[in-house]
């Protein structure tokens, strides 16, 4: 079990104030459905440990197999045939699929990192965190701190999302989405993600097929939702399993062969090292605070 790997997908950036990495050790402040909740994840010897300090310890500790990839199953899936994704799923045993059995928490960082860079994305998460979340209970690190709860997000004033640089569009969508936010944790009931979750998630305008695929990546585990409209994903697939780059479609036609298992197979890449040529064209910064 390689809890560092499999945890990775909750960190937003560098400085994320709800995610901390402590030696072999991963940290997580958490919003549960219960309160607030410190958790820390250890890998010992075969096993992994969980601990969690806070009014949500009890859920997140019960809920904590998930989060580590109970569920996840990797036996159907055979990358034999194409010789980097096999020597990337040798090298990476212990990578598993998380799913945080919380949508609304998941789904608000995805909706900030539309259509921006990820600098921008995690700035404007790490302002709006620290100024409107609480401090982690227990011994959490210093400076960790709980993202807000669907209340606490629908009250942030405008100026505030214009100072984090988030414009009016995206915490429009973060306002209807905080609305919905009983219905939205119901889709959990409905397994691993897959068309149905999807649709439920995108029936909320301005969430789009990449913010719903971001979400439920992370929130239901869903194993086979590539991260389709994404600015660097299409061209890593391409890069790795062709040798030059591709495009959405030519993504997906790519993963065709290890449909039920996409999301995998991108995560395996992610995570093996591989790094696409630096070079072409780079998105263009937008500041939305000067608007």
């Amino acid at each position: 079990m390689d809890v560092i790997a499999t945890l990775r997908p909750l960190s937003r950036g560098s400085g994320d104030p709800a995610h901390r990495v402590v030696g072999s050790d991963v940290w997580l402040a958490l919003r549960t459905p219960e309160g607030p909740a410190s958790v820390l994840v250890r890998a010992v010897g075969d096993a992994v440990a969980i601990s969690a300090w806070g009014a949500g310890a009890a859920w997140a500790v019960s809920h904590g197999p998930d989060l580590v990839g109970r569920g996840d199953d990797w036996s159907e899936l055979d990358v034999s045939a194409h010789a980097f994704l096999e020597q990337a799923r040798h090298r990476q045993p212990g990578l598993r699929l998380l799913r945080t059995n919380t949508v609304v928490a998941m789904l608000v960082p995805a909706i900030m990192e539309q259509k921006v860079t990820s600098r921008q994305a995690w700035r404007a998460w790490r302002y709006l965190v620290r100024r409107f979340g609480t401090p982690a209970p227990g011994p959490a690190p210093e400076g960790m701190v709980v993202p807000p709860d669907a209340d606490t997000w629908a009250r942030i004033p405008s100026w505030e999302w214009h100072k984090a640089g988030i414009e009016p569009g995206r915490s429009a969508t973060v306002m209807r989405v905080v609305k919905v936010a009983p219905a939205l944790e119901r889709t959990l009931a409905l397994g691993r993600g897959g068309e149905l979750v999807a649709s439920r998630l995108q029936s909320i305008p301005g969430v789009g097929p990449w913010t719903a695929a971001e979400t439920a990546q992370r929130s239901h585990g869903d194993p086979d939702s590539p991260s389709v409209g994404d600015y660097h994903v299409p061209a890593l697939v391409g890069w790795a399993l062709t040798g030059g780059p591709v495009d959405d479609d030519g993504m997906l036609e790519l993963l065709e062969p290890w449909r039920g298992h996409r999301e995998r197979v991108v995560r395996l890449i992610s995570g093996s090292g591989f790094r696409k040529p630096a070079f072409g064209p780079r998105m263009t910064i937008q500041d939305h605070r000067g608007h």
